[in-house]
């Protein structure tokens, strides 16, 4: 029963993974639930031009390349593929077309009120909507996160030439060369995507490694396969901006740590740098919040902000901005508001990289884990497991990293054709605080790529088998 002093016992400001979430449940757990988002489809970045949209085009481009680079000959299929962009870009239209009415659809079985525009808050339990004023004794923040701009570059998604994720999902041609500036997560996906369709891509990265802040062995590795894949990085460099010219622009660079400066042309240039917390607009300052040096909004364990009545959750509070972590937040924070325990394991949320093949890891790196104490690790090839060989996916290994005297499992990280749905095992086994030895004498079905989990479980206190 909703408190009647207030229209809502719960408005959620943004529905994407997080916020969508968190209103189905509270909804679910008896709350009076709205949802304001100023999108004309709810599920915010992630399903309407992030994680599934990207996904789409994903899967469809590894059986081009599949068709066009030899796999499939091997497997002693001949087939010569022809190129239908347009019905590519349809597919993947429908799917997000698909998963956003569901969403709705859920909204309407759980009777949540979507509230069609952008809330800006004018005091604690009351926000600015679409024109109307509503109230809620209880506010989630769960506006995600935006493109991060790279200063001296201008990017126009509706010319096709400087674009950011948005706008590299939506290219009417493939670029003959295109220069991806970030070799993080969104830069290397989007980038596989295009060099697989044909682009000559080259990846621009201010560090001197791909990947930030995922496991050492992993970043190498990864590097390595994405040159022979024909991607081409220039690592420790920085663009210091770019101009365009018509349909062409051209890039100037320079090494990260200073020195001569260099230009490079290209036809699409994908900016890729990060993102940032989307809170512009929502009148914090109506209410005293303020943001952290990052932009974030602070919130306790149980995401109160220091605002009474105000909860935040997601891309917009510290973290990794992963969909699913703001998934489980959204979750746990609607459990606290109503009297329940809901709480994250942040030391346990998995990452995945949806190239190919996958990267994923969940836990500490071996450079974290070192600094904790004494560890052991172990990589087990891929090339050694059954399943990769005769599916003609050698890259790629698994690591598991475990603390030296207590064998207990810190980190795993891995390389292979199903990383991000082999991870899971890996996230379970650390949520029950397995060892090592634990996954090593838990039967694995033979043929699968998971025994290779198995396996570099068991090389940890230096029992493998097949290597």
């Amino acid at each position: 029963m909703a408190d009647q002093n207030y229209d809502y016992d719960v408005l959620v400001i943004g529905a994407g993974p997080g916020g969508y979430v968190a209103a189905i449940r509270a909804a679910q757990l008896g709350l009076k639930t709205a949802c304001a988002e100023g999108r004309e489809t709810l599920g915010g970045t992630c399903l309407n031009v992030g994680c599934i949209p990207s996904k789409a085009l994903l899967h469809a481009s590894e059986y081009f390349d599949a068709a066009a680079n030899g796999t499939m000959k091997e497997l002693g299929i001949d087939v010569t593929p022809k190129l239908n962009l347009d019905q590519m870009h349809a597919q993947r239209r429908d799917a997000v077309e698909g998963l956003t009415k569901g969403v709705a659809f859920l909204f309407k079985k759980n009777k949540v009120d979507w509230l069609n525009g952008y809330a800006k808050f004018k005091d604690a339990h009351t926000v600015e909507v679409g024109g109307e004023t509503k109230t809620a004794k209880n506010i989630i923040i769960a506006t995600g996160s935006a493109v991060t701009p790279l200063p001296g570059v201008e990017v126009d998604n509706d010319n096709h030439v400087v674009v950011d994720s948005t706008g590299a999902l939506e290219l009417p041609k493939v670029p003959k060369k295109m220069v991806v500036i970030g070799a993080g997560v969104i830069g290397l996906e989007l980038g596989s995507v295009w060099r697989r369709l044909g682009a000559e891509v080259t990846c621009v990265e201010f560090l001197d490694q791909v990947l930030p802040g995922m496991d050492g062995d992993i970043r190498k590795e990864a590097n390595k396969i994405f040159t022979k894949q024909g991607i081409e990085f220039k690592l420790s460099t920085k663009v210091t901006g770019v101009t365009v010219k018509g349909k062409k622009a051209t890039l100037t660079l320079e090494p990260a740590a200073g020195g001569d400066e260099e230009t490079m042309e290209a036809d699409c240039v994908l900016v890729s740098i990060g993102r940032r917390p989307n809170t512009d607009g929502l009148g914090l300052d109506a209410i005293g919040l303020e943001t952290n040096k990052r932009g974030q909004i602070e919130t306790d364990h149980d995401f109160r902000t220091k605002v009474d009545g105000v909860w935040a959750i997601g891309d917009v509070v510290p973290g990794p901005m992963l969909a699913h972590k703001a998934e489980d937040e959204g979750i746990a924070c609607a459990e606290n508001i109503a009297g329940q325990t809901g709480i994250v394991n942040h030391a346990v949320i998995p990452s995945v990289v949806y190239t190919w093949p996958e990267i994923a890891g969940v836990g500490l790196t071996e450079e974290e884990a070192k600094e904790t104490g004494e560890v052991k690790s172990f990589k087990f090839p891929m090339m050694a497991n059954s399943r990769a060989k005769t599916n003609h996916e050698p890259d790629g290994f698994v690591k598991v990293i475990a603390d030296a005297e207590t064998d207990r499992v810190l980190g795993v990280w891995c390389i292979a054709s199903v990383a991000g749905t082999m991870i899971a095992e890996a996230a379970v086994a650390m949520e029950f605080g397995a060892t090592s030895e634990d996954i090593a004498y838990t039967c694995h079905a033979h043929p699968t790529h998971a025994e290779a989990m198995k396996e570099a479980a068991m090389g940890v206190t230096g029992k493998p088998i097949h290597v």
